[in-house]
């Protein structure tokens, strides 16, 4: 007799949800998926076949249902929940609240949450023990990292859970201990935000030099080992001195960069308003987002296939 696949239930299927959907299904999992937009079932289906197909893999139409509440859910053989609706703590806490009553209390419950502390989407939940964040990087199904911050009730035993199974699907997932708004890749990836905007702000250097900097310098060195690892292998006594030289002019100003703010205030949003540091085409930011996406398909591919290879490396 053949064994069912594992199931997993994802709650909303917008852009961040089809994704994380393709994951799933490129791992041949079988999945429920809930949202009451009518047009869902057509948006997130297109989505999940192209992400899939830039897996290299090939959607399977019968691997997947869709439902309009979480009522109507068949909980036989599902291994994981994960909530990916709007990022509005309300929101969330109502969904979660719906999941608190309704999921078999053995399935362990993810939200895709950037900002919202698990504390608090889970604030009032009963089952708040079986709750973490899983927060994924867009485009989902090419970033391999998933953040798995744990709240204030969550338990040891629900991290695991969640870790094997993102390990199951090809992620790697990352334990963050305290529930600190930004996770861990956030805050991470915001102290660099802070220093790039000071920087073009004083006029030491334009958005271009910024990007050149990061993508052909030091972050080009982050796709083959992470930065502790880098220090590692240069030398702690290196990375003392460079930091007693540097700390002392870094920017640390608790408030954004006056430039973020005039750009926001201008509506200058980047490309879903046509100008940001650039102005933009429809055709531009088309053509930018698929080479973009296909850059993170080719580094995704590398990064996993060094990471099967050297299965020891701690970088």
């Amino acid at each position: 007799m053949t064994k069912q696949a594992s199931c997993a239930v994802i709650v909303g299927c917008g852009l961040m949800g089809a994704d994380i959907a393709a994951i799933f299904l490129r791992a041949g999992w079988r999945l429920q998926l809930v949202d009451s937009n009518a047009a869902a079932p057509a948006q997130a289906g297109e989505r999940m076949a192209r992400s899939v197909a830039q897996l290299g893999g090939e959607i399977d139409q019968n691997a997947y249902t869709f439902v309009g509440a979480i009522r109507d859910i068949a909980w036989d053989g599902v291994e994981i929940v994960l909530e990916t609706v709007s990022e509005n703590l309300a929101l969330k806490q109502a969904v979660f609240a719906e999941l608190d009553q309704h999921v078999p209390a053995h399935i362990p419950i993810g939200s895709n949450s950037s900002g919202q502390r698990i504390t608090d989407i889970a604030a009032g939940c009963a089952t708040a023990h079986r709750m973490a964040n899983a927060h994924f990087f867009l485009p989902a199904h090419l970033v391999p990292l998933v953040e798995l911050a744990k709240g204030e009730r969550t338990s040891d035993e629900t991290l695991a859970a969640l870790k094997r199974v993102f390990t199951a699907v090809g992620r790697v997932p990352a334990t963050i201990q305290k529930d600190l708004p930004g996770f861990l890749a956030n805050r991470i990836q915001h102290a660099l935000m802070r220093e790039a905007f000071w920087l073009i702000d004083q006029g030491l250097a334009t958005a271009e030099d910024v990007d050149a900097a990061v993508r052909y310098g030091f972050g080009f060195r982050y796709a083959a080992s992470g930065p502790i690892m880098q220090k590692e292998l240069s030398g702690l006594e290196t990375q003392l001195a460079a930091a007693q030289a540097i700390y002392g002019s870094l920017c640390n100003d608790p408030k954004p960069a006056p430039l973020l703010y005039r750009l926001v205030e201008q509506g200058r949003y980047g490309t879903k308003s046509l100008a940001g540091f650039w102005d933009w085409t429809q055709e531009e930011v088309a053509q930018e987002r698929e080479r973009f996406e296909s850059a993170l398909g080719e580094a995704s591919r590398l990064v996993m296939d060094s990471a099967a290879r050297y299965p020891g490396s701690r970088g």
